[in-house]
């Protein structure tokens, strides 16, 4: 998909960070976009952004780890439009916290969202993109589907089964012309770890969130930055999108060095979109 004039473009988790840097994105070449949130200030706050600059963008409410809410979400859309474009599953959260200390409830609310969340939209959106025969689908999994942390057991799980569920449905939908690109961002200054849950001694230790989120802040590669890395990987219809230079690092190391990456996990690290 070289053009995305006029191409309807849904992307959840619009409302902040990458999602809605992505529906920025799509939208200044011409896309038509469907911003999908639970944060409906922050959805509205990205519709008033591309309207702006004079690009359309419509807000819907969902809940993406919801399967009811995202049925009728497709109805209501379907029931308008023949089929959707570019599918754009970014809705996530993020989790830290060893083994031992995170809940079930963590593992529960983490999976539903990060892997449920992405098995949803394709439930609910492929089925009218293989009717019509054509399309892409965009999953952000995450560089931690690549070099899994100690002290992120529930959230690589969820990227590890993000990028295995991408690179299935990758095969599964070619013969329909339609494509699917798993990206997988890196250390990224969004809003994650601000809001991401965290346990045992990852929350015993006031000073750690805010060590991270600085750390981001300092690292500073942008959602923006992502969001021209999700247009490639459409136009050129890539498999597998390592984005930040640290992703692309360890991409390459767990294919080549495995043994190195086992000792370096071994260390921990910060959480990795």
């Amino acid at each position: 998909m070289k053009d995305f004039t006029n191409k309807w473009v849904l992307v959840t988790g619009a409302g902040s960070g990458i999602g809605r840097e992505t529906a920025r994105a799509f939208a200044a070449k011409g896309g038509r976009l469907l911003l999908v949130d639970v944060n409906d200030e922050g959805s509205e706050q990205t519709r008033r952004m591309i309207a702006d600059a004079g690009g359309e963008a419509r807000v819907f409410h969902a809940d993406v780890s919801d399967a009811g809410a995202m049925q009728a979400l497709a109805e209501q859309i379907h029931g308008e439009i023949p089929a959707v474009d570019v599918l754009v599953n970014n809705a996530g959260i993020g989790s830290a916290g060893r083994f031992l200390d995170v809940s079930l409830e963590t593992w529960r609310r983490v999976v539903d969202i990060n892997v449920m969340g992405v098995v949803h939209g394709c439930h609910y959106f492929l089925p009218r993109m293989v009717e019509r025969g054509s399309g892409h689908v965009v999953n952000i999994a995450s560089a931690a589907a690549f070099l899994a942390m100690p002290d992120m057991p529930a959230y690589a799980s969820s990227k590890f089964a993000v990028l295995g569920l991408s690179e299935s449905l990758r095969s599964d939908m070619a013969e329909y012309g339609i494509g699917v690109s798993a990206i997988c961002p890196g250390i990224i200054n969004t809003p994650i770890v601000s809001t991401a849950i965290m346990e045992g001694e990852m929350a015993g230790r006031d000073s750690t969130r805010q060590r991270i989120v600085d750390l981001y802040q300092k690292r500073n590669y942008t959602p923006e930055q992502v969001a021209r890395a999700v247009l490639r990987a459409v136009r050129t219809n890539t498999g597998v999108k390592p984005v930040s230079p640290e992703s692309w690092a360890m991409y390459y190391s767990k294919r080549l060095m495995p043994g190195l990456v086992s000792r370096l996990t071994r260390r921990g690290s910060p959480l990795s979109e």
